[in-house]
């Protein structure tokens, strides 16, 4: 039995509200269950030094933990003087997976930020956070769109993120902190929508696994980015 109750296929609520912000291009707050998470999208009509005058634009993500996003509060990065090696690579993890989707000719020579901020911690952070993000992506090209900035869609399809992992011996979806601070194996799956595979990171951490637990967590996985996919396409239309 999973803490929650929930089935081994069964994920938690998915809770999405677009247009969070004022001031963001785009912008959405994206619960999976007891996790919240706001993805903002942000134009700029600048490129890095690399790519200027190269006709490309850009996307990156930038990722950050509330101080009492958790049970007990931690200090702001920011005061610390330097970010956790954690948030950069999931901030490094937003930005590929939300480029594997998107055309950089097409977007012109401007860039797109999304900034990811959890305000509540439950599990699938990272998962929410990319979920999310694609939402705010769309609508900050929908954006560029209607004004004529852009001419054409730059993103080919939706992405979508979502954890799994193995709990006392059985495979099973989107982990909340419980499961995942008891996991003996946890994996979080970054797919596109129609099958493809952008990323997969699994690891053991209490037991290791063999080839079938892995075909069963991205069996998973999949169920779980579907049922993310449909959400993302009525919050968008």
């Amino acid at each position: 039995m999973r803490p929650s109750g929930r089935a081994p296929d069964e994920m938690r609520e998915i809770s999405i509200q677009t247009g969070f912000t004022k001031h963001a291009e785009g912008s959405v707050l994206i619960g999976f269950g007891e996790t919240r998470v706001i993805c903002t999208a942000s134009v700029e009509e600048r490129v890095p030094p690399f790519l200027r005058g190269k006709g490309e634009g850009w996307v990156t993500g930038e990722y950050s933990m509330l101080p009492r996003a958790t049970h007990t509060r931690g200090s702001r990065e920011a005061a610390r003087g330097k970010q956790s090696g954690r948030t950069q690579e999931i901030q490094r993890l937003i930005g590929r997976s939300l480029r594997s989707v998107c055309d950089m000719k097409k977007l012109g020579e401007r860039q797109i930020t999304l900034d990811c901020d959890v305000i509540q911690a439950d599990g699938g952070t990272r998962t929410a956070s990319i979920s999310g993000a694609w939402i705010a992506l769309r609508m900050a090209v929908n954006k560029l769109m209607a004004e004529g900035a852009i001419s054409e869609d730059p993103i080919s399809g939706k992405i979508a993120a979502i954890s799994c992992g193995i709990y006392q011996g059985t495979p099973v979806l989107d982990l909340d902190y419980d499961e995942d601070s008891n996991a003996d194996a946890d994996a979080n799956f970054v797919l596109i929508e129609g099958g493809l595979i952008a990323e997969s990171q699994a690891t053991a951490e209490g037991a290791p696994y063999d080839e079938e637990g892995m075909l069963r967590l991205l069996r998973l996985a999949r169920i779980g980015c579907d049922r993310i996919f449909d959400a993302q396409e009525k919050a968008v239309s």
